[in-house]
């Protein structure tokens, strides 16, 4: 038997009132509703008969908050043309190009309405954690080194990136065809040479940055370059990726604006393709973290050049890594020069009377050799010009 529409329950409690006389208060409590709901049932069917006495919408007749056609549509363009981008970066470039700018919880709606997002998709900030950047370009540099960029010969090549921290200014983007510590460290000599030397450089406790937790600890190339410039070498704590926060957010943006999974023709090719990427990251993309400010606006270069190293490559130069117990030994002479530089490679200039005993720039020591033999020089390395 076909069940009864919520009208036509409504017109037999109507008719049970008017056709069969009964009492508001009585046909109200059979119906289980109020006498002031049977009133306005009594009305509503007067007025449209049983039509009207179906559910109308609740929707007001006017919203004057309703987003205009035209803004939704300009919302959702520039969502199709660049998915990557969340209400408030589409809300800012709206206001940029003078459109009528909707709030970024009203961008939001529209993405939610059009189906674009997902309600449950939307991160909330852990209350946790602890912003921070530091008060002036060149304090501190995040760097770190990200893979993913395929070649068309089926390899992949790596970039060591780099952050201006204050700025989020790209310092560093260099490919290359393996992670190994010299190109590691060409692409850090050359963001100093283009932008300056910074205070700080914060990294991760990767082998091409760092062997102070080797057994025993030895100095890597990277951070003898630090050290010779006079720069902080940082490192977060293991297991701590979001110390290195801000390098990591610039990968993401990389991979979803860069594109990474594409294919490159050769490694040139892409390094001119990241370059130019670079380029209109560090001097005409805004940056949410800096209220949308470009981080070239914000970037200062560093008057300090990178030192220029003399070669110590001639018949007198040999190099020694000083033992865990702070000795260096020459020609079966051994020389004291502190425990506290152990691992690093130290630079001696041998003559017939004296040792020069250099770590970098700094001249640690001149001792008088106490016996003439034979220094070997099978382990000596000669330390080229670096930056």
């Amino acid at each position: 038997m076909r069940e009864m529409s919520v009208a036509e329950q409504r017109y037999q409690a109507v008719l049970a009132v008017i056709a069969d006389g009964r009492t508001v208060r009585d046909v109200a409590s059979q119906w289980g509703v109020s006498r002031q709901t049977m009133h306005a049932w009594l009305a509503k069917y007067e007025a449209g008969g049983l039509e009207g006495l179906g559910d109308r919408s609740h929707r007001p007749a006017s919203c004057p908050h309703q987003m205009p056609p035209l803004v939704e549509a300009a919302v959702l363009e520039a969502r199709r043309m660049h998915p990557s981008w969340g209400p408030r970066r589409i809300a800012f470039e709206l206001g940029r190009r003078g459109v009528a700018t909707p709030s970024p919880s009203g961008v939001y709606r529209c993405l939610l309405r059009a189906g674009l997002v997902a309600p449950d998709t939307r991160r909330r900030r852990r209350r946790d954690w602890k912003r921070w950047q530091r008060g002036s370009p060149m304090e501190l540099w995040q760097m770190d080194t990200v893979g993913g960029f395929l070649l068309a010969d089926g390899s992949h090549a790596k970039a060591l990136t780099g952050l201006d921290d204050c700025s989020r200014f790209c310092v560093s983007a260099r490919l290359m065809a393996r992670e190994r510590a010299q190109p590691v460290c060409d692409g850090l000599a050359d963001a100093m040479r283009a932008h300056g030397v910074p205070e700080q450089i914060l990294t991760d406790n990767g082998k091409v940055f760092t062997g102070r937790f080797n057994h025993p600890p030895v100095e890597v190339l990277f951070d003898r370059v630090c050290r010779e410039n006079g720069v902080e070498h940082l490192l977060t704590q293991p297991r701590s990726p979001t110390t290195t926060g801000k390098i990591e957010r610039f990968h993401r943006t990389l991979r979803a604006e860069f594109d990474t999974a594409r294919v490159f023709t050769s490694l040139r090719t892409a390094q001119q393709a990241l370059t130019e990427w670079v380029d209109y990251y560090n001097n005409q993309r805004p940056h949410q973290s800096l209220d949308f400010a470009i981080p070239a606006d914000r970037f200062q270069p560093s008057d300090r050049p990178p030192s220029d190293h003399v070669q110590r490559t001639g018949d007198g130069w040999i190099t020694r890594k000083v033992a865990s117990n702070g000795i260096v030994s020459v020609a079966w002479q051994q020389v004291s020069v502190g425990k506290h530089r152990a691992g690093s490679r130290c630079d001696i200039l041998v003559t017939d009377q004296l040792l020069q005993l250099w770590v970098g720039h700094e001249l640690l020591k001149t001792v008088e050799r106490d016996n003439t033999k034979e220094v070997r020089k099978k382990n000596a390395v000669g330390t080229g010009k670096r930056a």
